[in-house]
């Protein structure tokens, strides 16, 4: 029996709507990401998408294509060893659900930007995906070119060219760019060790006090259960910091109302139960709470934490703000007193009232109570033109 293993690092998959992210996302992990309902009708990501795979590298054959998803080699259909495993995080790139990339966005390691060929670079929604990784200090990039299967030879190199001068004005001439076919499987292996030279996982602060940032959550029982057999509600997302044992009993803020004392009662990753997890890759944590408290997301943006690491509550917050100036459609104008913006606290989305400015430092006042802790950085969207366009990020004081 193989051991078994928790994914190192979160790899966001980010960029432009239809360029590409969840075929490549699939190609990658086997795994479709799209699996509302919503989504498969409209053809588009709505949720963040999640999903692990394991990076393989063949011990007999050199070279790139000694690198990929598979256990077996393609070449020499020989056993592979596993490098790393890793964690998905397939973020919607359609201009409505900024917010959803930017509270996903708070748990990348590093991140593949997926531009394709087929249209100029860059992108609206390129740039501002782009200005998201920046602000949350993410140097870890590979960009795939995807879709080279649609553009001639010469295409593709003029597209190659606009990518590297759009990464070089960025201050990211560092970063490779893999062409890839994503519907032909076109260099999913150069991608892999791209991936693997690129993105090293961190020295985690395991020791540190539990912080976990909640992205999905759920109802698992099916409808007829059994009431003696229903289970309690599962969250899903990415310890920060420590780690988390099955039977433990932390903290869930906001929660409902006040915060929430609970119960871990099961912990998974991928197909995968452990009885302790720790910093690193996506994880769900079943609990002992009402399920109908986590249908359909209800939970989404709450923190889990314990006695050491409980966060400051209010609504009402003072921040150093930056504007991002490349991103000039969102900042033509100054913020003003009384403008609503968006701020993404976490993984959680909250409408707040600007109330005071003086100078970079503004006052503002939350539509909820909102958790966090002292200089965390958070995105700040503003209302242009009936769509909430990133505009900045702000620094909690």
């Amino acid at each position: 029996m193989s051991k078994k293993l928790q994914p190192e690092i979160n790899i966001g998959v980010i960029g432009h709507v239809d360029h590409g992210k969840t075929s490549l996302t699939t190609k990658l992990t086997n795994t479709n990401t799209d699996k509302h309902s919503d989504e498969i009708k409209q053809g588009i990501s709505i949720r963040l998408g999640y999903a692990d795979t394991c990076f393989y590298k063949c011990k007999k054959c050199s070279g790139l294509q000694a690198y990929g998803v598979s256990k077996k080699c393609i070449l020499c259909e020989s056993d592979c060893e596993i490098i790393k495993k890793v964690s998905f995080v397939d973020a919607p790139g359609h201009e409505t659900l900024m917010a959803v990339m930017l509270s996903g966005a708070t748990l990348f390691n590093g991140a593949i930007l997926v531009i394709a060929a087929n249209e100029p670079c860059p992108q609206p929604r390129t740039q501002e995906h782009f200005s998201a990784l920046k602000m949350h200090g993410i140097k870890n990039i590979v960009v795939a070119q995807n879709k080279i299967d649609l553009v001639t030879k010469e295409q593709a190199q003029e597209n190659y060219k606009n990518i590297k001068k759009f990464l070089k004005d960025e201050g990211y001439e560092h970063v490779p760019v893999i062409p890839t076919s994503a519907h032909f499987d076109v260099n999913i292996d150069a991608l892999v060790y791209a991936l693997l030279e690129t993105i090293d996982t961190p020295d985690y602060k395991t020791k540190e006090p539990l912080k976990m940032r909640v992205v999905r959550s759920f109802d698992v029982n099916k409808p007829g259960i059994d009431i003696s057999k229903i289970k309690g509600g599962v969250l899903g997302g990415a310890i920060l910091q420590g780690t988390l044992k099955k039977n433990q009993e932390v903290y869930l803020y906001p929660g409902i109302k006040k915060p929430i004392k609970l119960k871990v009662t099961s912990l998974s990753s991928g197909k995968d139960s452990f009885d302790e997890v720790r910093v690193g890759g996506l994880v769900a944590v079943g609990t002992d709470i009402d399920p109908v408290c986590m249908f359909g997301d209800r939970m989404a943006g709450q923190l889990i934490c314990d006695e050491k690491s409980k966060p400051l509550v209010g609504s009402r917050m003072q921040i150093k703000y930056h504007k991002i100036e490349r991103l000039l459609e969102s900042n033509q104008k100054p913020l003003a007193i009384s403008e609503n913006v968006v701020l993404i606290i976490g993984t959680a989305a909250n409408i707040g009232t600007i109330t005071k400015i003086k100078g970079n430092e503004i006052d503002i006042v939350l539509k909820k109570e909102a958790v966090y802790y002292p200089k965390e950085k958070i995105a700040i969207s503003r209302l242009i033109n009936n769509r909430w366009r990133l505009s900045g990020y702000g620094e909690i004081k």
